[in-house]
């Protein structure tokens, strides 16, 4: 066995300044080819890292493949499980966002990482958000053939997501407590999942009933971060974590046994609580001479545990294989097998990860997986049938075609066309499947030749466009037969294609369009997420990937077949059929930057009154500076969007850019002062006093908005669009509902008070919520329930609150941070609130006061900011002080606030709301009261109120 522990596959603090601080690492999957695994952290990142330089030392010392493949940063928590589908085509990772996001592998999407220095070598796209759990998503699963994904949550819910579509299938709430692991069996009847209600339960895949509820082993096991089990690869048992004998003073990993679902087997030795079990994915065979029956098989399991051990057992054998101690600083949070069933990775709460590799002779038995295939069998278990139209497996023949014939991409054809190129008679026909696999050919120092070669169908998938034609070929070529190929992406329904609608090959067959890489591998190439452009043609030379990182089939393909593409079409797309936009084929021109002066007062032609002379204002909110050349990026993406002043009599214009492209331009009557730019629209602000909304195409949203001033500050959030004015009024749009969140408001009440008071910043939350800082420290928004202007946080509560965060934002992941304590961190920065606190006399209960007082404020903060987390930690902040002091009066008065009427039941009309931010009120209560009865004081009060809240929920 080798063993390695790679210093760069790490998770970073992105707060951290100058220097790389390690942070946890939750999970870890590999890829079924082997060629990638993928981890994801506390940085709320997934990454995508090389195996090859971590097994390979000689690789590494290269750096050929590159070592860091791809940073995926759309979930907004710590991302704590990713799992791969069989497939490999898919990734899945849940986060404490509450959101399971599906990524598919673009081409078209490696570069830097935004916001960062990384940069993507391979790109992967967020597919599809899967949304439906209501707390931190803490574990995920692929059934058997990627039929189903399988998701479970702190919410205590179960989610099935069909495999296929991605669409939700069933929601199972019968846990009673966190679910922390789920796990399919192999032959795919049964679901189990591990919950901290102390309780493994199987469900049946046929109606998602409940099987088998097993408990016995886990009646005093401790709460831990997760509960990951895992099934047998011969369907025969479970392996699940967190269980004890001995009334709890023994840490044990239990084997339930399938059908009695009874756990008579214990694996015995950790230390402390097992957190993760990991079958490896082949079955072993006792004696390799004997068939494969049940008496002869035998499974290896590895246990990932808080006492920071490995170990790996064989259950043929009493003890285990190996005991690796001392191997992180923290618990271990996940294991993962390679397919080859020979290596094994784990990663731990210290930001590390771990690999153990064996050798086949050390693994003695391993059969391969055809074996396991043919086994399963056995169980008589017929799945459901797949979606109609979809498909992850490629047909016998197709797959033996690949290795036959060699073929080349022709020219796209206009959009939509369903022209196809001839299809000669060398190529074979399928059952309806076309299948693709990549070649790769190098020659030394030269970049890396892919071409494709597979097989012809009279039908191909709606989502090509493509013919292919052979290209005769006297060199030998080195073909990659990959499992699963097909699965790359579920295919779309199929369309017959008449074989007499041909279009001519261009450039012909004898010279047919080359390939190369854009970021070229050396010899260890992976076309699985390679961008391919035209290059200069290269004499063919077969490449040797003994050893070397695995070729994918994996065809480019966009969701439901809105774009149709492969590779090849980009070259082609650049060549005859770029898209016609507004303005693209305008060369474009680097303007310089410069204030624009000497503009006649009669052009602008804004009354004195409403350029910040209005009563109370007296000129203190100024236009932004009028400048020859503006630009934002688009938020979410590397789009950019700007304007261009003329200085003399040519028009004034805004530009949209994609790709170094114009996509499109619109020409203004007036000069631009701001511009803002998100994820669902683009707008304009001019020193008419009008503002321009326009789509991401170029389309105008809304009409032209006349605010009667020019504005001061614009800016957007998701669909939110804001513009305070120089004359003070403060306007916030809906641009996608079309609608204002609230009737103009003026910022007077907050600004009059004070002459020397101006504003240092504006945003506004994607919920609608304005927030303004002024230069006193104190950040206001408005609330239109209130009709009035609310203080959302101020400096003084750093005076005495212990409740105050600003001064521990380096300490805070900036990803998971939210808006208040953003908003106290600025506060922190700009007004140095820390100075002189120590030295002033304060009265008694002074301390007391004023971190109940700012918990109060922090609650409504978040509240008007929609900020759920923040809400939920405040309230237990608070609920914690309010026990410590012992103030009884406010706990009653906070309990019946949360758990409202007596008799408040579902589906009642009353004024009463259950829910506060999305959260259930009565759930947040239960927490609440955890908190009172642990107390000194409140203990009574707390054992109290969980009657009646058990009660109320048993509808007694």
């Amino acid at each position: 066995m080798r063993f390695t522990k790679p210093a760069w596959v790490m998770h970073k603090d992105s707060a951290m300044r100058g220097e790389e601080k390690r942070v946890s690492m939750f999970s870890c999957h590999v890829h079924p080819d082997g060629s990638r695994i993928a981890t994801g952290g506390l940085d709320a990142k997934v990454r995508i890292w090389s195996t090859k330089p971590i097994l390979n030392h000689a690789s590494e010392l290269s750096g050929r493949p590159p070592k860091s493949l791809c940073t995926l940063t759309m979930h907004t928590g710590p991302v704590l499980v990713v799992r791969w589908a069989h497939s490999g085509r898919w990734l899945a990772s849940g986060s404490d966002d509450e959101i399971v996001m599906i990524w598919d592998l673009d081409p078209t999407a490696k570069g830097k990482v935004w916001g960062s220095d990384e940069v993507n070598v391979e790109g992967w796209k967020p597919l599809k958000r899967l949304v439906g759990h209501e707390s931190d998503v803490t574990d995920l699963a692929w059934s058997p053939g990627d039929r189903y994904l399988a998701s479970v949550g702190l919410d205590s819910a179960v989610i099935i997501w069909c495999g296929f579509t991605l669409e939700r299938i069933r929601k199972i709430d019968q846990h009673q407590g966190f679910v922390k692991g789920v796990c399919w069996d192999p032959v795919g009847e049964f679901l189990a999942t591990g919950s901290d209600d102390r309780s493994v339960r199987i469900w049946r895949t046929t109606d998602w009933g409940l099987e088998a509820e097993v408990k016995k082993p886990f009646d005093h096991s401790p709460g831990t971060f997760f509960r990951r089990l895992s099934w047998s690869p011969d369907g025969a048992h479970i392996t699940a974590s967190n269980a004890t004998n001995n009334e709890g003073y023994v840490f044990i990993a239990a084997v339930i046994a399938r059908n009695t679902w009874t756990s008579e087997i214990s694996l015995v030795g950790h230390e402390n609580t097992v957190e993760v079990a990991a079958y490896n994915p082949h079955i072993f065979l006792r004696d390799p001479s004997q068939p494969v029956t049940a008496p002869n098989i035998c499974s290896v399991v590895a246990l990932g545990a808080d006492d920071r051990a490995v170990s790996v057992w064989q259950t043929k054998a009493p003890r285990p294989l190996i005991v690796a101690k001392d191997v992180f600083d923290r618990q271990i949070m996940d294991l993962s097998w390679s397919a080859d069933g020979l290596t094994l990775y784990a990663v731990s709460s210290d930001g590390t990860m771990a690999v153990f590799s064996f050798d086949a002779t050390e693994l003695e038995g391993i059969a391969p997986k055809s074996a396991q295939e043919q086994y399963l069998k056995r169980f008589g278990f017929v799945p459901p049938p797949l979606p109609e139209g979809f498909s992850h497996q490629i047909p016998m023949d197709a797959a033996k075609a690949q290795a036959n014939n060699r073929i080349t991409p022709p020219p796209s054809p206009r959009a939509q066309s369903q022209d196809f190129g001839s299809v000669p008679p060398a190529t074979v026909q399928t059952g309806g499947e076309q299948v693709h696999t990549l070649i790769a050919k190098r020659k030394p120092k030269k970049r890396i030749q892919p071409t494709f070669a597979g097989s012809l169908s009279g039908t191909v998938p709606s989502s090509s466009v493509n013919g292919i034609a052979a290209i005769p070929s006297s060199k030998p070529v080195s073909t990659v037969p990959v499992p699963g190929s097909m699965a790359a992406a579920p295919s779309r329904p199929f369309q017959d294609v008449p074989s007499s609608s041909a279009v001519p090959l261009s450039p012909p067959a004898t010279s047919a369009l080359q390939l190369s890489v854009s970021q070229p591998f050396g010899e260890s190439a992976s076309a699985f997420g390679l961008g391919l452009n035209t290059g200069e043609s290269v004499e063919d030379y077969p490449m040797d990937l003994d050893g070397e990182v695995r070729i994918s089939s994996l065809e480019t393909t966009l969701q439901g077949g809105k774009g149709k593409r492969k590779a090849g079409d980009e070259a082609e797309d650049r060549i005859a059929t770029k898209p016609r936009t507004l303005g693209g084929d305008r060369v474009r021109e680097n303007v310089p930057v410069r204030p624009i002066t000497g503009r006649s007062a009669a052009s602008i032609s804004i009354p004195a009154l409403l350029s910040g002379e209005g009563p109370g204002l007296g000129g203190r909110l100024e236009a932004p500076q009028l400048l020859t050349y503006l630009k934002v990026t688009v938020e979410g993406s590397e789009d950019i969007f700007e304007g261009r002043n003329a200085e003399g009599d040519e028009p004034n214009e805004v530009i949209y850019v994609g790709g170094k492209q114009t996509q499109w331009l619109d020409y203004l009557p007036s000069s631009i002062l701001a511009l803002t730019a998100t994820s669902a629209f683009c707008a304009v602000a001019m020193q008419d006093g009008s503002v321009n909304v326009y789509s991401h195409t170029g389309r105008r949203l809304m009409p032209a908005l006349s605010l009667g001033a020019p504005c001061h500050t614009l800016t957007g959030s998701k669909n939110m669009l804001m513009v305070l004015t120089v004359s003070g009024m403060l306007y916030v749009w809906d641009v996608r509902k079309q609608a204002a969140k609230f009737p103009p408001i003026s910022i007077a009440p907050i600004l009059v008070p004070s002459p020397n008071l101006s504003i240092i910043s504006t945003a506004v939350r994607p919920n609608g919520a304005p927030v303004i800082q002024l230069s006193d420290g104190v950040a206001h928004s408005y609330d239109p329930c209130l009709l009035s202007w609310i203080k959302l946080s101020e400096p003084w509560w750093a005076e005495g609150s212990d409740a105050w965060q600003g001064r521990q934002r380096a300490n805070n992941q900036s990803a998971a941070r939210g808006p208040v304590a953003i908003i106290e961190g600025a506060i922190s920065e700009r007004m140095a609130v820390d100075d002189g606190r120590a030295e002033k006399v304060r009265p008694a209960w002074w301390n007391a006061a004023l971190t109940l007082g700012h918990l109060e404020s922090k609650l409504h903060a978040a509240k008007v900011l929609d900020s759920p987390q923040e809400y939920k930690q405040a309230l237990l902040l608070y609920a914690k002080r309010i026990a410590d002091e012992g103030f009884r009066a406010k706990a009653e008065e906070l309990v019946k606030e949360l758990f409202g009427p007596v008799y408040w039941r579902p589906n009642r009309e009353e004024s009463w709301s259950p829910t506060t931010l999305g959260m259930s009120k009565r759930d947040l209560l239960k927490e609440v009261l955890n908190i009172f009865v642990r107390s000194k004081t409140l203990t009574k009060l707390g054992q109290d109120w969980q009657d009646i809240v058990k009660k109320a929920q048993n509808g007694e």
